[in-house]
């Protein structure tokens, strides 16, 4: 996997959701970056159809207690390593948010599990090739 991107997307959480849109929208549209997806309470930001940096509203319960959290996506290599992943965070005491599945809400293909990490961050193994039944 070197030379590929470990980090498949992140996300951050904004107190101030009006002021957000507006400052990225901007200061990512002169870097050439653009909205990829827009869900109401979350936009990705990228380019190619590739949502790579999210934000979100923290005013919509996206935060864990009193940390806000970020959210972290790895790129996974195969739908086995999504599922080794989730199994390892979960044998390391991880609160599970999602088992591994397709989420064709985000594209047709896309398989992933989150979990919260120690420090209450939602991270996320994803592969962008569907999930284990892509074999059959």
């Amino acid at each position: 996997m070197y030379g590929e991107a470990m980090i498949d997307h992140f996300g951050i959480n904004c107190a101030d959701w009006d002021s957000s849109k507006t400052f990225y929208d901007k200061v990512l549209g002169v870097l050439g970056y653009s909205r990829q997806m827009d869900v109401g309470v979350a936009i990705g930001y990228g380019a190619d159809g590739h949502p790579a940096f999210w934000i979100a509203d923290a005013s919509e319960g996206n935060v864990a207690g009193p940390n806000r959290e970020v959210h972290v996506a790895f790129a996974a290599k195969d739908p086995e390593s999504v599922q080794a992943f989730y199994q390892t965070a979960l044998a390391l005491g991880a609160e599970p948010l999602h088992e591994p599945r397709l989420w064709p809400e985000y594209h047709q293909n896309y398989y992933g599990a989150f979990v919260r990490d120690p420090d209450g961050n939602n991270v996320e193994a994803v592969f962008h090739g569907g999930g284990p039944e892509r074999r059959a």
